[in-house]
């Protein structure tokens, strides 16, 4: 995963155009950290990147758009775990969340991401793309839990994820705070906790797929890990 002390595709070679790419979403990222993103401009980013205003204004337009694929760029990073069960990997990527936000300059990439979708109607839709792409490629986790018995039949694995989310974001755009560690774990056990109770049931089970869940080794909340 991408972290404040590796650039944005630092790990990833390519060619000239992949090379452009991580050159800017590099300087993007340095700039952020350096002056927020209020400070940040394209001439900025061309300067440090090494890239020709043109071409920055050619592929992305704005600085708007710089931000959001940087987003992209670096949570596709953090890792959706497969622990053997459902409350297991809840946790793991609670986990991952919280290491992604926990320093102050990825907090204030999605800042401003946010910012930007609530001006620019294209990074709207970039922001709402990315979010639904998350949340599909999380709920593989889910529904390898519902296959296995943990949650009803009829559980949004879409939902699930959103409210897994949903705590850190409170805390970053909202309270306005660091993400501390215990609320990755506080978050995985609330949200289990309600998929079990069937929260995120939508309702809409044919009678052979069985609304039950199944119980067994894994009922109860995730145990904390030191």
């Amino acid at each position: 995963m991408t972290t404040a002390h590796q650039a944005p595709g630092e790990t990833r070679p390519g060619g000239r155009t992949a090379r452009t790419r991580r050159a800017v979403l590099t300087a993007v990222f340095e700039e952020l950290g350096d002056g927020g993103f209020a400070a940040l401009t394209m001439e900025r980013v061309a300067q440090r990147s090494g890239v020709h205003l043109a071409t920055l204004y050619r592929r992305w337009r704005s600085v708007d758009k710089l931000v959001c694929e940087l987003l992209t760029d670096m949570s596709s990073g953090v890792p959706l775990p497969d622990t053997g069960t459902l409350p297991g990997d809840l946790r793991a990527l609670a986990r991952g969340i919280a290491r992604f936000y926990g320093s102050a300059r990825t907090r204030g990439l999605i800042e401003a991401v946010v910012a930007a979708a609530a001006r620019d109607p294209q990074a709207a839709t970039a922001l709402r793309d990315f979010f639904d792409e998350r949340l599909a490629l999380a709920g593989v986790m889910v529904q390898r839990g519902i296959e296995r018995g943990e949650l009803p039949a009829d559980t949004d694995p879409k939902a699930v994820m959103a409210a897994l989310g949903a705590p850190f974001y409170y805390r970053i755009l909202i309270a306005r705070r660091p993400v501390e560690p215990d609320l990755a774990d506080s978050a995985a056990t609330a949200v289990w906790a309600a998929a079990r109770a069937g929260a995120y049931a939508t309702g809409d089970v044919r009678p052979d797929d069985g609304a039950e869940h199944g119980g067994g080794e894994h009922d109860g909340a995730p145990e904390r890990e030191d």
